[in-house]
């Protein structure tokens, strides 16, 4: 039992008859798109419907994770729970053909669909248990991409993971290498105030997952654990960053981040999420003191040889001829070297002009002191890239901050100063890198050395608006650097406040130029419109509630209301917004004021009774209130009192002495408070003159 879309055959002979999971709606949606637009237009698509679905499974970023593995036209791979196809694309543009596996037909659909021109792609549609007897034993990439944590689902059993790697391992070519990305559940982001990507609840993982649920994720050591378990002989640890979804960066045990590096943490797209804490400064203290490893949001789980890269970057999230992949890899002797890749046919010519700007930028830098990294072209076709020296050093924003951290403004500014006086050298020379910023520059003693100068253009163009669009990059990326005296740094420029806001108008346009008509993930993120919590904020804001909410009682026995016959009452409102109490007083008590707030808003009295029997609503004779008064009936008969506050000293009035007091007294009431600002009690109030 086949069905042909395309190029691609679907095999459906152990499909069930029906699909056991399913994302209901959003399903027939990117069938119809994957139907009717192609692939360059699926990023329009996203910006239009501003749905996370439609991101998750449509975007390029997505095949981040896999397109710098070093698959080639003689591997086979395998992909479990290939879904909807975010990475299969990538990975039959790489290999010599892609098997794929996945419970669900529609979803398999939208795979193929969206892959219907590639010839080199199977997919199986059923369980894995059964479709595995049938499947070849020399996959060279076995990939489980998101798949892993699912693992009980897929196998069941006391140890299904373990069971699971077993099976897999089996249909491995010698030498072949299981590729599995899944979400650490000591991740940072976990920690700073995401909810857990599966469960869609706070701490889930962090509290071991108590609650029920089929995806379970794992720690380094969880991870390390199952695969000594299960007899991996080979297993190496990547650590993409934000995460494996949409990844930007890829660490290794080799080359792990630096300070200032993990910057880029707003990135869930699915929740809302609180603020706890800044990721950022966390991230630093944890590179600091070595646990990465521990607190990194995704793995990417290699078990079989160590990929030959460290360290990987994408830049992809712009417009389509300026889209590369940089990597820190190795060259033929085992020495460290920096590749840069066009991930697009129209990013080739960019690339082509780094070997250019390379040349004319040590012509211009030469006997300056500012070496420039040497850039050669190497490669053809898909292996066309950039290559460069691996530089020593640290970089020049590492030095900066240590400065301000130390209160060294003198030694900041000399090394500022020194910054100027190199990138201004040969100002008339007709080829500038507008990206001098710090981070481009690695200092190593007294040898200074521009490793990165993808945006040189054939122009002059002042050293002091480079210098200053560097500083207004350096603040911009971290709010610590906010103690910087920029006033300084405009006087030390001779920049005025004008000029300093018409760079910055550049720095916008430049901006837009690099990003051209694509959305930033940044900007996908505010239109899907997910909010940012902040604690301190909530916290405030309770306390606010709870003081402006407090409930005061006045007791008058002859000679009024004072303060000092009045008391707060411990009792709080509740969360819905209720309260009841039972307020017992002496009998020479002759008037009783509660005052239900400290604030404006809308009273609802549920009941009152005095030692046991009604109070009546509909006299202010027993019952006077300094608001305007509603009386209604509920649904289920039962009379109350509704009264709009517009004054920030609400309070209810009754008169004990027409109550027929006793000796010891019991008022009990039950009531309900919300807050309404102001100015729309002020409406409500007037037109309730009208109605009543």
């Amino acid at each position: 039992m086949t069905e042909q879309i395309g190029k691609i055959t679907l095999d459906l002979s152990k499909y069930p008859g029906e699909d056991l999971y399913c994302d209901g709606a959003v399903e027939d949606e990117l069938l119809e798109i994957v139907r009717k637009y192609s692939r360059e237009e699926y990023p329009q698509l996203i910006e239009q419907r501003k749905s996370w679905p439609i991101l998750y499974h449509l975007s390029p970023l997505r095949e981040n994770i896999v397109d710098f593995v070093p698959m080639t036209a003689r591997d086979k791979v395998l992909e479990v729970g290939s879904g909807c196809g975010a990475i299969t694309g990538a990975l039959a543009g790489k290999a010599g053909s892609v098997t794929c596996v996945d419970l669900s037909r529609k979803r398999s659909m939208i795979n193929a669909y969206r892959h219907s021109d590639y010839d080199n792609i199977t997919i199986h549609v059923g369980n894995f248990q059964d479709i595995e007897p049938q499947l070849p034993r020399d996959f060279t990439y076995i990939c489980l991409i998101g798949v892993f944590e699912y693992g009980r689902g897929y196998i069941g059993g006391d140890r299904p993971y373990e069971e699971f790697l077993r099976i897999l391992m089996g249909h491995l070519a010698p030498g072949g290498r299981i590729l599995i990305a899944i979400e650490n559940k000591y991740g940072l982001k976990y920690f700073a105030g995401c909810k857990e990507d599966h469960l869609g609840s706070y701490f889930s993982g962090i509290e071991n997952y108590q609650e029920v649920g089929s995806a379970r994720t794992f720690s380094r050591q969880g991870l390390e654990g199952i695969f000594r378990s299960c007899g991996a002989p080979e297993y190496h640890f990547y650590y993409p960053y934000p995460d494996y979804k949409f990844m930007t960066n890829v660490y290794s045990d080799q080359r792990g981040p630096g300070r200032g590096e993990l910057s880029n943490n707003l990135r869930n797209f699915d929740r809302d999420r609180m603020v706890l804490f800044d990721e950022k400064l966390a991230f630093d203290g944890i590179v600091e003191e070595g646990l990465f490893p521990v607190f990194a949001n995704s793995y990417l789980a290699v078990i079989g040889g160590a990929l030959p890269v460290k360290y990987v970057k994408y830049s992809n999230d712009r417009a389509r001829e300026f889209q590369i992949r940089t990597e820190i890899g190795t060259d033929g002797q085992g020495r460290p070297v920096v590749r840069k890749f066009p991930l697009t046919k129209e990013a080739a010519e960019h690339v082509r002009r780094m070997a250019w700007a390379c040349d004319k930028l040590t012509q211009r830098y030469e006997g300056s002191g500012l070496n420039v990294n040497r850039c050669r072209l190497a490669g053809q076709g898909k292996d066309f890239h950039a290559e460069f020296d691996y530089v020593a050093g640290r970089p020049l924003t590492e030095l900066l901050d240590e400065c301000l951290e130390k209160g060294d403004q003198e030694k900041f500014w000399r090394w500022f100063e020194r910054y100027v006086e190199l990138i201004g050298y040969g100002g008339a020379y007709p080829v500038t890198d507008f990206d001098l910023v710090f981070s481009n520059l690695l200092v190593d003693g007294e040898q200074w050395t521009l490793i990165d100068y993808e945006w040189t253009f054939e122009r002059p163009m002042e050293a002091r608006e480079l210098a200053f669009r560097a500083v207004y990059c350096y603040v911009l990326e971290n709010e610590k650097r906010n103690r910087l005296d920029l006033d300084r740094a405009l006087k030390t420029l001779g920049i005025t406040k004008e000029q300093a806001a018409e760079y910055r108008t550049r720095e916008l346009r430049f901006q837009q130029y690099v990003e051209g008509s694509t959305a930033s993930m940044a900007a996908l993120r505010e239109r899907m419109g997910r909010r940012l919590r902040d604690p301190k904020k909530l916290v405030e804001n309770q306390e606010n509630y709870e003081n402006l909410t407090r409930v005061q009682v006045y007791e008058d026995t002859g000679g009024g209301y004072t303060e000092e016959c009045s008391r707060f009452l411990e009792q709080r409102y509740g969360e819905d917004g209720r309260i009841e109490l039972e307020l017992e007083f002496p009998g020479e008590v002759r008037r009783m004021r509660i005052d239900p707030a400290m604030d404006c808003g809308i009273c609802k009295i549920m009941d009152l009774r005095f030692n046991g029997e009604p109070v009546p609503f509909d006299t202010s004779k027993v019952l006077a209130v300094n608001g305007k008064r509603i009386r209604s009936r509920s649904e289920d008969g039962e009379t109350y009192l509704t009264v709009v506050f517009p004054t920030t000293d609400p309070n209810i009035n009754i008169d004990i002495g027409r109550l027929q007091p006793r000796e010891v007294n019991i008022l009990h009431i039950r009531l309900e408070f919300l807050q309404v600002p102001p100015d729309m009690l002020e409406d409500v109030a007037r037109a309730m003159k009208k109605w009543i």
